[in-house]
């Protein structure tokens, strides 16, 4: 069963979450089956994004979906993870191009140095004309060198979002997603990077956190594969005084409906529709997140045109 293990050290700033995706990350890799089935390691990647994407919307506590992307100039043109508030999410990848069983993040999305890493905040309860919030990271260092790992980019971003040190782990096969993040607490009083000269330097120096995340750092993707929560947190943290809460339980759902569908449909217009009905006796709509399979004859079509359906999605919108 997926879960997700919130903690906190005793008396220290530092927290952390480890999340075991299991049953709900096979159910999303069932959805792709044979020739549908992503290469190795793009599953892997989405494996590793979606651990991170559960574990950084639990710890941002967000009212809303948050949608995580890698776009890629590899054969990996785009990697999505999106998660909803109660830990439900979906993943998805655009593969273009032969992908090595062992290709790392550089050889998938970056050859030439453009790939990045964008974090969507999108809003359940947006006001009229209000955009969703969005940060972008490149998927390269200070030096431009290429990163080895999507884990850098995130501690990048939440670094440069939340002004506070991150430490992630993360790590993906077919049986298993994980990940455990360590992070820096505020303390109080404490200002934030913007508009503090010097503060950057301080950044990292706090000897608690780096304690931690050292201990963090010796844990293996195999461990992390393998061992089960307790023994994970009692090998690396012996020593520490934690305290754990109640596990929270991931699971694998899409969003997707005939009636949005229906919806983009009409977006089309009946003209553009019509004509694929012409051609091909229906329409056809596949669900890139889950492989459900939407069909809309000519009779289907009528109505989502007639008028009081045009009016009805007017109003859903």
């Amino acid at each position: 069963m997926s879960e997700l293990h919130k903690f906190l050290f005793e008396g220290l700033p530092v927290r952390g979450m480890l999340v075991r995706l299991t049953g709900s990350w096979k159910e999303l890799l069932a959805r792709r089956p044979g020739d549908k089935a992503y290469p190795p390691a793009v599953r892997s990647l989405l494996g590793q994004m979606s651990a991170a994407g559960v574990l950084m919307q639990s710890n941002i506590k967000f009212n809303g979906a948050l949608v995580l992307q890698v776009l890629g100039d590899g054969p990996v043109k785009l990697a999505v993870v999106e998660v909803q508030p109660d830990l439900s999410y979906r993943a998805t990848a655009k593969v273009i191009g032969e992908v090595a069983d062992d290709a790392p993040l550089e050889m998938m999305v970056n050859v030439l140095g453009q790939g990045r890493c964008a974090i969507t905040l999108d809003p359940k309860d947006k006001m009229p004309g209000m955009q969703p919030y969005q940060g972008v990271v490149p998927l390269h260092g200070d030096q431009r060198e290429p990163l080895h790992k999507i884990s850098e980019a995130l501690e990048h971003y939440m670094l440069q979002s939340e002004q506070l040190d991150t430490r992630l782990i993360l790590a993906a096969n077919d049986e298993m997603a994980a990940g455990l993040l360590i992070q820096r607490m505020p303390v109080e009083g404490e200002a934030n990077l913007e508009g503090h000269p010097g503060r950057g330097e301080a950044i990292g120096d706090h000897e608690d956190f780096n304690r931690i995340a050292m201990l963090a750092a010796t844990l293996t993707s195999e461990e992390l594969l393998t061992l089960d929560a307790e023994t994970i947190l009692r090998r690396l943290f012996w020593e520490e005084d934690m305290r754990r809460f109640e596990p929270l339980r991931p699971r694998f759902a899409c969003t997707c409906s005939r009636e949005r569908v229906g919806q983009m449909l009409t977006g089309l217009g009946r003209e553009e529709v019509d004509s694929v009905i012409a051609e091909r006796g229906e329409v056809e709509v596949g669900c890139e997140f889950c492989g459900a399979q939407y069909r809309f004859d000519a009779v289907d079509v009528g109505g989502l045109f007639a008028p009081s359906s045009l009016g009805g999605s007017q109003t859903l919108q």
